[in-house]
């Protein structure tokens, strides 16, 4: 026995190792792709239309003003205003993608990584999903035509739709509908109603901190919510600064500086430029009349 006979067998062995390994990858890789396309075909014929989010509709609160343009009245359980994606300014859309889903532009409309961690959940928990490994995409498909219910099911719904969404409509407007559709606490539905109600100006007005703070509360509503957990809120914009820093939408300096600002937010309801409650509340009543 020598020491290169020794050597020459564990170099067959390491080879054969790599082999297996290797074919083992390739093997798991072509059930999946298998699963995913039969998946396709099974579930894509009862999936809805993603072509109506072309020309989505959102439901938006009733509001009453005078001749001259002056808010008098506003009914609705949802606060919503929706704003044109030309509109939301650049420090938002990165906040939000940052914290959301950092590979947004360039998937197509699901995240390999992300789905990975869910299928890991998944196997773990025995049918339910923790975290889900949602894009942007995924959740605007989950908003509009899934019910939040963690299941198997609805999860490959969601990343079929997400697909197909991608393929629809470019990636500006998926961002326009999440932006005025997701839901931010405290009745606010939409960015643009989330700058009001969390700040009380318009959208473009908003600091860097405050968008910061804006584009970490979709993740958990109630939890993050800085007027009811004031700690969490400021610890998860920070987590969302560190983001925007990691991937380059802001610079050391900005984080050094932006990270010890103090939360400003707080409730803001609604403003009337008039008070006319009666009038505001009969001429709702009419329009109900009109519109049942």
């Amino acid at each position: 026995y020598s020491p290169f006979h020794g050597c020459t067998l564990f170099m067959t062995f390491f080879r054969t190792l790599i082999l297996s390994l290797f074919s083992l990858i390739v093997a798991l890789i072509g059930a999946t792709v298998l699963a995913v396309v039969g998946a396709a075909i099974y579930f894509s014929p009862g999936l809805p239309d993603v072509r109506q989010l072309q020309d989505f509709e959102l439901h938006t609160p009733l509001r009453i003003f005078t001749n001259d343009g002056k808010l008098i009245g506003e009914f609705g359980e949802e606060r919503r205003m929706p704003v044109d994606f030309a509109d939301i300014p650049q420090d938002m859309i990165n906040a939000l993608i940052a914290a959301e889903d950092a590979n947004y532009f360039d998937h197509a409309g699901v995240d390999p990584r992300g789905i990975a961690r869910a299928a890991v959940e998944l196997a773990q928990s025995g049918g339910t999903i923790q975290s889900g490994g949602s894009t942007i995409t995924m959740q605007v498909a989950r908003n509009f035509f899934l019910s939040r219910r963690k299941t198997y099911s609805r999860k490959l719904n969601e990343i079929l739709l997400a697909i197909k969404i991608d393929q629809a409509l470019s990636k500006e407007k998926i961002l326009e509908l999440y932006f005025n559709k997701i839901f931010f606490g405290n009745r606010a539905y939409g960015i643009a109603a989330a700058a009001h109600v969390y700040y009380g100006k318009p959208l473009k007005q908003l600091t860097l901190a405050q968008m910061a703070m804006l584009g970490g509360i979709p993740k958990a509503p109630s939890s993050l919510n800085p007027l009811s957990h004031t700690d969490r809120a400021l610890k998860r914009r920070n987590h969302v600064l560190a983001r925007m820093l990691e991937e380059k939408y802001i610079d050391q300096n900005t984080y050094n500086t932006t990270i010890n600002i103090p939360l400003t937010a707080k409730y803001h309801g609604h403003t009337t430029a008039i008070q006319a409650p009666y009038v505001a509340e009969m001429i709702r009543k009419e329009m109900l009349s009109r519109h049942p």
